[in-house]
């Protein structure tokens, strides 16, 4: 009985701080737009980048950035893995080779990108050794202008 309880909890948590990543840029747009919201482009090499893997455990797995994201902003992830079993099809490869070109040319990894609801650029950052509420003020000031 307790496993299951431990395992029910795990769960609701897991669910609770589960974020609505999304890879489809075109879509996000129109959310964004439908909720009046910021967009969130996270560039991200998830195996390979080492900042990148920490801006991701550190910052945008946190409680904090979950709850200021479903109030604020869409979130759209841009990855560009090296590995071979980690490979996107090439549709999505395609689409994110797109947005790096016009959002991140410099191939600055990780990058940060805070867009309007019509994809002009507010701000861009990179990973920040801080804590979950400094980068979230760091958001807000660019979401605020």
């Amino acid at each position: 009985m307790k496993k299951i309880i431990i395992i029910l909890m795990l769960f609701i948590s897991y669910t609770t701080f589960a974020q609505n990543w999304n890879t489809n840029f075109e879509k996000v747009k129109k959310t964004a737009t439908e909720k009046n919201q910021a967009i969130i482009l996270v560039f991200s090499g998830s195996d390979w980048c080492a900042p990148c893997m920490k801006l991701e455990t550190e910052i945008l797995k946190s409680s904090e950035f979950t709850e200021f994201a479903k109030e604020n902003a869409v979130l759209v992830k841009a990855d560009f893995p090296r590995r071979r079993k980690n490979k996107l099809s090439k549709e999505q490869q395609k689409h994110n080779d797109a947005l790096a070109e016009k959002y991140n040319s410099n191939g600055t990894f990780p990058l940060v990108v805070v867009l309007d609801n019509k994809g002009n650029v507010l701000g861009k950052t990179s990973y920040v050794k801080t804590t979950p509420t400094k980068y979230i003020e760091l958001l807000k000031r660019y979401i605020k202008g």
